[in-house]
């Protein structure tokens, strides 16, 4: 395989296309084969739609001289991010964790966007696939460039640093994620880590948040810049936060009012300042970023719906992400609250445990309306008069199609497959 050339077809075209669906013109398309299906089939369709090349990895597709013929297009895809990072020379920030990624790298991205062209990681495009397709979409007008690093088994954020090589990393948190695959908690920190090690072996930095022990712990022997609370230490000292319920973070004398919900969100906004403050960012141009952003795709956002108010984050969950989420939401001091929580997925032996601490964590508090959806809540449903357990969706859109919920604020979270945002339409 000829890297150097097929970099160089790369450069002749706009945008790289794994799907037909999505093609643009002038685009290279890269047939890799999946689970259900083989884009192999796809390559005479994207030069019909507009693909100046296609690189395939079956032979008995190839059509002409703009078919580039490899042994494995994945792999190739893989190859050509490393060979255009290398060839672009350009800082990269990446970032991981258990929970609040994306939100991060939004914030991250929308702040040093004040002084330097900056491109991110579009969505949740944070994978074997997706860093390689963030990285060829970096060009030579980027000046930042913001990877999102996703992962459920150890090694994968070590291979995604070895395609991404950042100069700079940052991890929100060590949670309760991906346990199937991580083989536990201490199999997350030690995957997530796998950031540090990079770092540390490169001589790179890392951004760190002093309020977390496991961070201080493990990134000690790292190059690295600081936030904290009140912390003399920090290289940024934020005085204080608070989430009533948006988030309000104050350092300097600067405070910042943002559209985010839920004091878990302070380390992200604090991370983004930090990150702004580390680049040269000045403080009035980090205010009016962060202020001017608003949450969307289901993530923390506060949506009005009739006489009801809604925390929507249904965008995903775990063990940690619902603690917190449910924590913060007690705190608010509103009178009717419901809480619609749906099931936490990939967590193997540790799911009983864990839905039972959710039940568990609201079970004292009488003055709030419980709705669990899914089998895994289902599964270890308990006699409470404030609860009310639903095996499936449908039974759940079932019984709200008879109920009237108003002058409520409600929290709606849970892992993606549940796609509880389907709820709004019952909360009129």
């Amino acid at each position: 395989m000829d890297i150097k050339y097929i970099h160089s077809l790369f450069l002749k075209c706009k945008s790289v296309s794994i799907d037909t669906r999505k093609i643009e013109s002038n685009s290279l398309f890269v047939a890799i084969r999946g689970e259900r299906f083989d884009a192999n089939t796809f390559a005479e369709e994207a030069l019909v739609k507009g693909a100046s090349f296609v690189i395939i990895d079956d032979a008995s597709f190839y059509i002409d001289e703009r078919t580039v013929l490899v042994e494995d297009s994945l792999f190739a895809l893989q190859e050509l991010a490393k060979f255009h990072r290398i060839y672009l020379n350009l800082p990269i920030i990446t970032l991981t964790g258990s929970n609040g990624k994306t939100t991060t790298k939004e914030l991250i991205h929308v702040v040093l966007s004040m002084k330097y062209d900056t491109m991110a990681t579009v969505g949740n495009l944070n994978n074997h696939i997706g860093v390689p397709l963030t990285l060829l979409s970096f060009n030579s007008q980027t000046e930042i460039g913001i990877v999102e690093m996703g992962a459920n088994h150890k090694k994968e954020i070590e291979f995604l640093c070895d395609l991404a090589k950042p100069d700079f990393g940052y991890i929100t948190n060590f949670g309760k994620a991906h346990l199937e695959g991580f083989g536990g908690v201490a199999g997350v920190i030690e995957g997530k880590s796998e950031l540090y090690h990079y770092l540390s072996n490169n001589d790179m930095l890392a951004f760190v948040n002093l309020e977390d022990s496991i961070q201080v712990e493990r990134s000690k022997s790292l190059r690295s810049y600081s936030f904290g609370i009140n912390n003399e230490r920090a290289d940024l000292q934020i005085k204080s936060v608070k989430a009533d319920p948006f988030v309000e973070v104050c350092y300097s004398n600067i405070t910042i009012k943002s559209n985010l919900i839920g004091f878990y969100n302070a380390n992200n906004v604090s991370a983004a300042v930090t990150i702004g403050k580390f680049f040269g960012v000045d403080d009035l141009s980090i205010k009016e970023a962060l202020e001017s952003y608003v949450p969307e795709n289901n993530r923390s956002q506060l949506v009005s719906k009739g006489t009801n108010e809604i925390i929507l984050d249904a965008y995903n969950a775990n063990p940690s992400s619902m603690v917190v989420a449910i924590e913060n939401f007690l705190q608010l001091e509103k009178l009717n609250k419901v809480v619609i929580l749906g099931d936490m997925f990939e967590l193997g032996d540790e799911s009983q445990k864990e839905h039972i601490e959710i039940i568990k964590l609201l079970s004292n508090q009488n003055s709030v309306k419980c709705f669990f959806v899914g089998t895994a809540f289902y599964a270890n449903k308990i006699n409470n008069p404030h609860f009310g357990f639903y095996e499936t969706f449908g039974d759940f859109s079932d019984f709200m199609k008879e109920t009237k919920i108003e002058n409520s604020i409600i929290l709606i979270k849970g892992s993606r497959g549940m796609a509880l945002e389907r709820t709004m339409e019952y909360l009129s």
